[in-house]
């Protein structure tokens, strides 16, 4: 068999393996060398050896503790409602028999809009004078709203971000319970399982992996939302309490042109983001035994 040539697999998987060293593994390195300077210019020419000086700052930086607050505050709503909610939706839409093509394009159509276009919408939205929410509330007799408020700022960037991806994760969860065999269902239909119970005992149980793969995406995912939240609140407004670690690091680097504390930014979400990877996958194994 083709498996057993060991230099064929070899060939197929070096274009992938190029990539990544080329356009993750390297960039990443550069990031951890560049975070011991103090540099001034996006070319790099302009640079002091500071040595820990990125990072001892990083631990002063109030915008930094902001950012990783508003990070981790999204990251669990991320995982309550867009896995949850993709869940729960994948699980009422795998019992509907008319339809389900129907929903499923409803329910994924929002991933394949772009997130800058998403974010314009929600900031016409949240306009206060002319914008769609508060129109409604005036319409019914109430008053405006000032929606992007420092306390409630993080709320307005999660809102549109966990729409567009309900439907990415409802798509894998639902994909997960198709491929569950129909001899088990019907194996627990003479049981006399069925309705919730079969939700609880056969279907929650037989699709762990999908799950479990779907929450780690999720939480690595929260670690990276940059464009939507950027276009939505650019510069951490208001007054900087509306950061998150993707768009803090972005003002670090391309507004205040400090590449060399950006670079230990990037340093920082990389290593929350293999941390919290390693602390979920040690926690969902000991689930298991």
């Amino acid at each position: 068999m083709i498996y057993k040539d060991k230099k064929i697999i070899v060939l197929f998987l070096f274009p992938a393996i190029l990539f990544l060293v080329g356009f993750l593994y390297i960039p990443f390195l550069m990031s951890v060398a560049n975070s011991a300077y103090n540099i001034t210019d996006l070319a790099g020419i302009n640079k002091t050896f500071i040595g820990w000086g990125n990072y001892a700052e990083l631990i002063r930086d109030v915008n930094i503790h902001t950012a990783i607050k508003n990070t981790f505050i999204m990251m669990i709503l991320c995982v309550v409602f867009e896995l949850g909610l993709g869940a729960l939706f994948a699980l009422f839409v795998d019992g509907i028999r008319r339809g389900a093509k129907f929903y499923r394009t409803v329910f994924f159509f929002p991933v394949v809009i772009p997130a800058t276009a998403i974010g314009l919408m929600f900031v016409l939205f949240y306009d206060y004078n002319i914008g769609l929410f508060n129109q409604l509330i005036m319409k019914f007799g109430g008053d405006k709203v000032l929606w992007m408020t420092e306390a409630s700022a993080i709320y307005m960037i999660a809102i549109p971000t966990i729409w567009q991806y309900v439907g990415f994760y409802f798509v894998l969860v639902l994909t997960g319970i198709s491929a569950i065999p129909e001899d088990i269902y019907e194996s627990a239909y003479l049981d006399g399982i069925t309705g919730i119970k079969k939700t609880i005992y056969i279907t929650i149980p037989l699709i762990k992996g999908v799950l479990k793969s779907s929450l780690i995406l999720v939480i690595t995912g929260a670690l990276k939302i940059f464009d939507l939240a950027w276009t939505i609140a650019p510069k951490g407004v208001p007054s900087g309490k509306s950061y998150l670690l993707g768009t803090y690091q972005y003002n670090m680097v391309y507004e205040a042109y400090r590449v060399g504390y950006g670079c230990a930014i990037a340093v920082l979400i990389v290593v929350l983001g293999l941390g919290i990877s390693l602390l979920v996958n040690k926690f969902l194994k000991e689930e298991e035994l």
